[in-house]
């Protein structure tokens, strides 16, 4: 910038608006979505989305496979404790160098899935990261959200 023209670089309002749709456009092209019946025969839909995601987003065939393993894991542990006629909804995100992946379901369950379990073991081996929150659906007569969100980077090889 220069000293008799400090505003000439600053974008106006409306050129800043613009910018900001054009972000959220592109966060929300980076993001899957899926839903399907909360039932162990809509698994494979599950991990075939997390397989192609990955392949696109070049991850190398050891990732992709922890990817449908763990995708594949988090879903049955949701599947077990949903609620009758709930369904399961994945929201996939790509970013530079990681799959971000989130699992949830309606369950009448209030503890979420356990913990203590050789698949929960299973899903922290597989990812880098991996977390589960429980809280109150908006409708009363649903129960609770049961959420497994998890992620994964990409190998770097040098």
């Amino acid at each position: 910038m220069s000293a008799s023209h400090p505003d000439r670089n600053r974008a106006s309002p409306e050129e800043a608006a613009q910018h900001v749709e054009t972000a959220e456009a592109d966060d929300e092209s980076r993001v899957v979505e899926v839903r399907v019946a909360a039932t162990a025969a809509q698994l494979p839909v599950m991990r075939a989305v997390a397989g192609d995601l990955a392949m696109r987003a070049d991850f190398d065939v050891d990732t992709i496979a922890d990817l449908r393993l763990a995708v594949d894991e988090a879903c049955s542990s949701l599947v077990r404790i949903a609620a009758e006629r709930s369904q399961l909804l994945g929201r996939f995100r790509t970013e530079d160098d990681r799959l971000e992946f989130t699992a949830e379901v309606t369950s009448t369950d209030p503890s979420g899935p356990r913990k203590n379990t050789f698949s929960w073991r299973v899903l922290g081996a597989l990812t880098d990261t991996v977390a589960s929150s429980v809280q109150e659906s908006d409708s009363r007569d649903d129960g609770h959200v049961v959420r497994i969100e998890l992620s994964k980077g990409r190998m770097v090889h040098e």
